[in-house]
Protein backbone atom coordinates (compact mmCIF):
# COMPACT_ATOMS: atom_id res chain seq x y z
CA UNK A 1 0.00 0.00 0.00
CA UNK A 2 1.72 3.61 -0.95
CA UNK A 3 2.18 6.07 1.60
CA UNK A 4 4.48 8.63 2.15
CA UNK A 5 6.31 6.18 4.88
CA UNK A 6 7.72 4.71 2.02
CA UNK A 7 10.74 6.49 0.49
CA UNK A 8 10.27 4.93 -2.69
CA UNK A 9 6.63 6.43 -2.86
CA UNK A 10 7.59 9.65 -1.89
CA UNK A 11 10.03 10.03 -4.38
CA UNK A 12 7.77 8.58 -7.15
CA UNK A 13 5.59 12.05 -6.26
CA UNK A 14 8.19 13.94 -6.09
CA UNK A 15 9.09 13.18 -9.96
CA UNK A 16 5.16 13.65 -10.91
CA UNK A 17 5.27 16.53 -9.67
CA UNK A 18 8.17 17.68 -11.92
CA UNK A 19 5.70 16.46 -14.77
CA UNK A 20 3.15 19.43 -13.82
CA UNK A 21 3.60 22.37 -16.08
CA UNK A 22 1.27 25.68 -15.61
CA UNK A 23 -0.15 24.89 -18.79
CA UNK A 24 -1.23 21.08 -17.83
CA UNK A 25 -5.13 20.27 -18.17
CA UNK A 26 -7.21 19.18 -16.10
CA UNK A 27 -9.17 16.14 -17.17
CA UNK A 28 -12.01 16.71 -14.06
CA UNK A 29 -12.71 19.89 -11.58
CA UNK A 30 -12.49 23.62 -11.70
CA UNK A 31 -9.06 23.93 -10.30
CA UNK A 32 -6.23 25.25 -12.68
CA UNK A 33 -3.41 23.41 -12.09
CA UNK A 34 -1.54 25.99 -10.72
CA UNK A 35 -4.80 26.26 -7.87
CA UNK A 36 -4.25 22.79 -7.45
CA UNK A 37 -0.66 23.06 -6.46
CA UNK A 38 -1.65 25.77 -4.12
CA UNK A 39 -4.56 23.21 -2.31
CA UNK A 40 -1.81 20.66 -2.16
CA UNK A 41 0.23 23.27 -0.22
CA UNK A 42 -2.68 24.06 1.72
CA UNK A 43 -3.63 20.81 2.71
CA UNK A 44 -0.02 20.26 3.75
CA UNK A 45 -0.19 23.18 5.61
CA UNK A 46 -3.22 21.86 7.72
CA UNK A 47 -1.16 19.09 8.94
CA UNK A 48 1.64 20.76 9.86
CA UNK A 49 -0.81 23.01 11.98
CA UNK A 50 0.37 26.44 10.14
CA UNK A 51 -3.58 26.58 8.23
CA UNK A 52 -6.50 25.57 10.30
CA UNK A 53 -9.20 24.19 9.46
CA UNK A 54 -12.70 23.28 11.18
CA UNK A 55 -13.85 19.64 11.41
CA UNK A 56 -17.32 19.09 9.65
CA UNK A 57 -16.51 15.21 10.10
CA UNK A 58 -19.90 12.90 11.07
CA UNK A 59 -19.55 9.61 12.73
CA UNK A 60 -19.82 7.62 8.99
CA UNK A 61 -16.94 9.83 7.56
CA UNK A 62 -14.89 9.02 10.68
CA UNK A 63 -14.91 5.19 10.32
CA UNK A 64 -16.80 3.89 6.81
CA UNK A 65 -15.82 6.41 4.72
CA UNK A 66 -12.14 6.98 6.16
CA UNK A 67 -11.61 3.54 6.12
CA UNK A 68 -12.44 3.13 2.05
CA UNK A 69 -10.75 6.05 1.46
CA UNK A 70 -7.27 5.22 3.00
CA UNK A 71 -7.65 1.45 2.46
CA UNK A 72 -9.57 0.20 0.00
CA UNK A 73 -8.15 -1.11 -2.74
CA UNK A 74 -9.52 1.69 -5.68
CA UNK A 75 -8.08 5.48 -6.68
CA UNK A 76 -10.52 8.47 -5.34
CA UNK A 77 -13.42 9.35 -7.71
CA UNK A 78 -12.54 12.01 -10.27
CA UNK A 79 -14.30 15.16 -9.42
CA UNK A 80 -16.96 13.62 -6.44
CA UNK A 81 -15.11 15.32 -3.78
CA UNK A 82 -15.04 18.57 -2.14
CA UNK A 83 -13.30 20.09 0.05
CA UNK A 84 -13.39 22.18 2.89
CA UNK A 85 -13.88 26.08 2.39
CA UNK A 86 -10.17 26.95 4.19
CA UNK A 87 -8.49 24.86 1.58
CA UNK A 88 -10.96 26.02 -1.44
CA UNK A 89 -8.85 27.88 -3.93
CA UNK A 90 -11.75 29.56 -4.36
CA UNK A 91 -12.62 30.44 -1.53
CA UNK A 92 -10.35 30.70 1.52
CA UNK A 93 -7.45 28.57 -0.27
CA UNK A 94 -3.77 30.75 -0.66
CA UNK A 95 -3.89 32.03 -3.97
CA UNK A 96 -1.50 30.82 -6.74
CA UNK A 97 1.75 33.22 -6.72
CA UNK A 98 4.77 32.02 -8.54
CA UNK A 99 4.50 28.12 -9.92
CA UNK A 100 7.71 26.78 -9.85
CA UNK A 101 7.71 28.32 -5.90
CA UNK A 102 4.44 26.87 -5.25
CA UNK A 103 5.51 23.30 -6.65
CA UNK A 104 8.94 23.69 -4.48
CA UNK A 105 7.01 24.20 -1.42
CA UNK A 106 4.60 21.09 -1.82
CA UNK A 107 7.57 19.27 -2.68
CA UNK A 108 8.84 20.17 0.64
CA UNK A 109 6.28 19.16 2.75
CA UNK A 110 6.20 15.83 0.60
CA UNK A 111 9.52 15.32 1.72
CA UNK A 112 9.52 16.89 5.37
CA UNK A 113 5.87 14.82 6.38
CA UNK A 114 7.17 11.38 6.88
CA UNK A 115 10.56 13.39 8.86
CA UNK A 116 8.04 14.34 11.18
CA UNK A 117 6.17 11.36 11.16
CA UNK A 118 5.23 10.82 15.20
CA UNK A 119 7.83 13.80 16.63
CA UNK A 120 4.64 16.37 16.05
CA UNK A 121 0.81 16.53 17.45
CA UNK A 122 -0.65 16.53 14.04
CA UNK A 123 -4.45 17.65 13.91
CA UNK A 124 -7.78 16.26 13.19
CA UNK A 125 -8.96 15.68 9.82
CA UNK A 126 -12.06 17.96 9.25
CA UNK A 127 -13.20 14.65 7.33
CA UNK A 128 -11.90 11.57 8.95
CA UNK A 129 -11.00 13.29 12.49
CA UNK A 130 -8.25 11.75 14.44
CA UNK A 131 -5.55 9.94 12.28
CA UNK A 132 -2.67 7.85 13.30
CA UNK A 133 0.26 8.79 12.27
CA UNK A 134 -0.04 6.03 9.57
CA UNK A 135 -3.08 7.21 8.33
CA UNK A 136 -2.10 10.48 7.59
CA UNK A 137 0.88 9.51 5.55
CA UNK A 138 -1.52 7.37 3.69
CA UNK A 139 -3.45 10.00 3.04
CA UNK A 140 -0.66 12.29 2.28
CA UNK A 141 0.12 10.11 -0.80
CA UNK A 142 -3.31 9.74 -1.54
CA UNK A 143 -4.08 12.80 -2.04
CA UNK A 144 -1.39 14.09 -3.78
CA UNK A 145 -1.87 11.00 -6.35
CA UNK A 146 -5.32 12.07 -6.62
CA UNK A 147 -4.52 15.44 -7.71
CA UNK A 148 -1.48 14.36 -9.81
CA UNK A 149 -3.61 12.10 -12.18
CA UNK A 150 -5.81 15.51 -12.24
CA UNK A 151 -3.52 16.89 -14.30
CA UNK A 152 -2.24 13.46 -16.19
CA UNK A 153 0.74 13.71 -14.45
Amino acid sequence: MKSLARAEDAAELIRRLGDVRPDSARRWGRMTVHQMVCHLGDSFRMVSGEKAVVETSTVLQRTLVKWVALYAPMRWPAGRITTVPELDQCGAGTAPADFAADVARVRAYVERMPLEAGTVAWPRHPYFGAMSVADWLRWGYLHVDHHLRQFGA
